[in-house]
């Protein structure tokens, strides 16, 4: 007969609630919680490389369109890789509030059960050229299904960690997530070339290839899209099966909505959009970049790249964040990236010069690893900033008031996380427009990178300011 008595540790776990959830007890986080968070995590990792597989996929698709007989402008086919940036980053502003509303498990299993939607509805519309254009823009549309999951992921996994592991635990979870823009950049000019999913998936199209080596060829174009149908179901079902909701998570969108009022909310909302909505932007951007400044190259051979290197360096960049502090690491970002963007425009096209293609991938790839980097950083500071500023509202509050800051600091920084996720998004959306649209009104990006320039410089600034000086409001 046992001598310690079942009610001597709390367990956590009832089912898949956790009913009992104090990540910053270190002897609950060694007993117990180190191994249900983990679990949570890399259940949550997969979930968010599928979500950027299918918000990305157009960055992907919109290329290949003129090869499969899609009479498309350059403009309308930016839109088409824009668009889903549009959707997905509104979306993030609704998924930022719903993990601690429904859930973590739930949410995460029906919001990638969705993508579904987008990735069927691809794989059909790409196997006949007479599909409208306006199909093609709600299909673009619905693959921002797949960016609001940021949003959600990040909130749900910032509850598992505690305070000092945050910042590397939402670097591989949205690190990791990342390499979803880079794998579907990458496997597509694979996937295509054989029709491995069957009958089922269609028959193969002719596409006249551009490059050095063009031609026409037989591709299935749709299995670009059809790929992802049996891991977004088995992803589902994981997680549905294997992750937790926290019975402390639970709040209501009012008392969330207390970030609106929050000042270091809207500022984070900036920096982050300079930071992630560089790195999904240009994503979204670079393929049709490549395959407009230099013709001879074939876009989808080198724009996976960029994607992986910049999601490579975002858990890097949490964990730099973590030792040496996310402000400085902010700061130093955005100064390199001021520099990258110099390098670019210095590489493009002129006049009589070709310009010259392996500058312009070199420093757009230096770019990727910044805004990877960045990510990391800023998503770090978030955390810091909440805590910080729920500390100081109760720091006379004695010991309960201790208790109310961490779950307060704890609450609001998932939703800002959640929140500056969504803002961030829109540059996925504004950097590949305003791409298009300077290649529309003057015939080179040139106009839309001096408008970075004058942005990074802006966020330099601000992150001085407010988090990086020696008297900062809050350094971080």
């Amino acid at each position: 007969m046992s001598l310690t008595s079942p009610d001597a540790a709390p367990k956590a776990r009832r089912g898949r609630l956790l009913t009992v959830w104090t990540p910053e007890d270190k002897a609950f986080w060694v007993r117990e919680g180190s191994a249900i968070a983990n679990v949570n995590l890399w259940i949550s990792v997969p979930a968010l490389f599928l979500a950027f597989a299918v918000w990305q996929m157009w960055s992907v698709v919109a290329v290949n369109l003129p090869n499969l007989g899609f009479k498309y402008t350059e403009n309308e086919l930016f839109w088409l890789a824009a668009l889903p940036a549009l959707s997905g980053a509104t979306l993030r502003i609704f998924y930022s509030f719903m993990v601690p509303v429904f859930g973590g498990r739930r949410w995460t299993a029906l919001t990638t059960a969705s993508l579904l939607l987008p990735t069927i509805g691809v794989g059909l519309a790409v196997q006949d050229p007479d599909t409208p254009y306006s199909t093609m823009l709600i299909l673009a549309l619905l693959c921002g299904l797949g960016g609001g999951n940021f949003s959600s992921s990040m909130s749900n996994i910032s509850f598992f960690f505690p305070k000092e592991r945050k910042g590397s635990a939402l670097g591989l979870n949205a690190g990791l997530g990342n390499l979803g823009v880079s794998s579907v950049q990458f496997l597509a000019p694979l996937v295509i070339t054989l029709g491995i999913l069957g009958p089922w998936a269609g028959g193969p199209q002719t596409a006249q290839l551009s490059g050095a080596h063009g031609g026409p060829t037989e591709i299935w174009a749709q299995n670009a899209a059809f790929i992802w149908v049996p891991f977004i179901i088995i992803v589902s079902m994981l997680a549905w099966a294997g992750m937790h909701d926290i019975a402390d998570a639970k709040a209501s969108f009012r008392e969330q909505a207390v970030i609106f009022q929050r000042k270091h909310n809207w500022i984070m909302c900036f920096l982050y959009l300079g930071t992630f909505g560089s790195f999904i932007g240009f994503s979204a951007g670079f393929p049709l970049l490549i395959k407009y400044l230099y013709p001879d190259i074939r876009p989808l051979q080198y724009a996976w790249l960029g994607p992986l290197v910049g999601a490579m360096a975002r858990p890097f960049g949490g964990w730099l964040s973590d030792r040496m502090g996310g402000a400085r690491v902010t700061f130093w970002t955005f100064f390199w990236m001021t520099l990258g963007v110099l390098g670019v425009m210095a590489s493009l096209p002129s006049g009589q010069s070709p310009g010259s293609f392996y500058g312009f991938l070199l420093s757009f790839l230096f770019l990727f690893f910044l805004t990877g980097i960045g990510n990391g950083s800023t998503f770090a500071m978030i955390p810091v900033i909440f805590n910080t500023l729920a500390q100081r509202r109760h720091a006379a509050d004695g010991p309960d008031g201790q208790i109310r800051a961490d779950t307060e600091g704890a609450k609001e920084s998932a939703a800002v996380l959640g929140f500056s996720g969504a803002m961030g998004a829109y540059g996925g959306f504004f950097i590949p427009k305003s791409f298009g649209t300077s290649f529309e009104l003057t015939g080179t990006p040139y106009a839309a990178l001096v408008f970075f320039v004058i942005f990074y410089a802006v966020s330099i600034a601000v992150t001085w300011w407010y988090y990086s000086r020696r008297r900062a409001e809050i350094p971080c």
